[in-house]
This record gives structure tokens, C-alpha cells and sequence, in this order.
């Protein structure tokens, strides 16, 4: 696949993970959300990095306080903090083992946690429930799914042959 063609990809992708995010669940599964945004958005730094670095990031962190509803900004600071994270250690993070990336990137979603955490301390919002924290170990546990099928997709491994 030309690189004109896959072009559609990344914005399709996040546009997935954004909506993946607003699915409505019940109320006992939603600590186990895992953060679509990040997730997506973290393949993307690791793998495209010239489209997609500290400025999508906080452009897509603030369209998704939008769609979430969230205090404006929250997300964005996550999603850039996560981004710079990611770009400092892209040339490492790349070349590991799949279930290795996978720990990565389980680190830097329970970051984002604490990064969350920290906002909502520092606005005076109630804290989240400890079951919230599990949301990290379920992003880690479907990186290897997310990475592979956008991976597929990127590369054209999807199109029959």
C-alpha cells in the first residue's frame, strides 16, 4: 500500500478509539475501561512519528475532553505527557519484544493515572475508586492486539492477496 493510500489510517484509528472510549458500559465494567486513546495514540508515536508527536497529541487530548466531557485540558496533558514519554524512548521501545512493549507501555498508562489523579487533586475533585487503577493492567494486557492490527493496517497486511 502507497503511503498516499494508508493516509486514512491514523485519523480513521483515533477517530475509532475516541468512540471505543464513549461506548456506554455497565456501571461495573467501567473501572476496566481501558484507555483507547492512548493506546492508539501510542502506536502512532512509536511508529509514525513524523505526522504524529506532541502537537496531535494535545490536539487530540482536547477534542477528546470534548467528547468526554472531562475538565479542558485534562486529557490533552495526559495524552502529551504520555507522547513525550514515548518519543524519548521510541528508538528502545520499538526494537523490544511485543510482551515487552506491552510492560512499557503498562508503566506509562498507570503514569497517566497518576497524572489524572494528580489534576483531579489539584482542582479539588473527588478521587477516583481504587478499582479505576485496574484500567492500566487491561490497556496493557489488549496492547499487543492494538499494536498488531493497526500494524496490519498500516502496512496493508489486511488486503487479501
Amino acid at each position: 500500500m502507497t503511503r498516499a493510500r494508508s493516509h486514512w489510517i491514523l485519523p480513521l484509528s483515533l477517530l475509532a478509539a475516541l468512540l471505543l472510549g464513549l461506548l456506554p458500559l455497565p456501571e461495573a465494567l467501567q473501572p476496566l475501561r481501558p484507555y483507547w486513546l492512548a493506546l492508539v495514540l501510542g502506536y502512532w508515536v512509536i511508529e509514525d512519528p513524523e505526522r504524529v508527536g506532541l502537537g496531535a497529541a494535545f490536539a487530540v487530548g482536547l477534542i477528546g475532553d470534548l467528547a468526554f466531557g472531562t475538565l479542558l485540558g485534562e486529557q490533552a496533558l495526559r495524552l502529551v505527557v504520555l507522547a513525550f514519554i514515548l518519543q524519548r524512548f521510541r528508538a528502545r521501545l520499538r526494537f523490544f519484544p511485543l510482551w515487552q512493549q506491552a510492560l512499557a507501555i503498562g508503566a506509562l498508562l498507570l503514569n497517566d493515572r497518576i497524572v489524572g489523579a494528580a489534576v483531579h487533586l489539584a482542582v479539588g475533585e473527588p478521587r477516583l475508586p481504587w478499582s479505576h487503577w485496574v484500567s492500566p493492567l487491561v490497556g496493557m494486557l489488549l496492547w499487543p492486539l492494538v499494536y498488531l492490527a493497526l500494524d496490519a493496517l498500516r502496512l496493508g497486511h489486511w488486503r487479501r492477496r
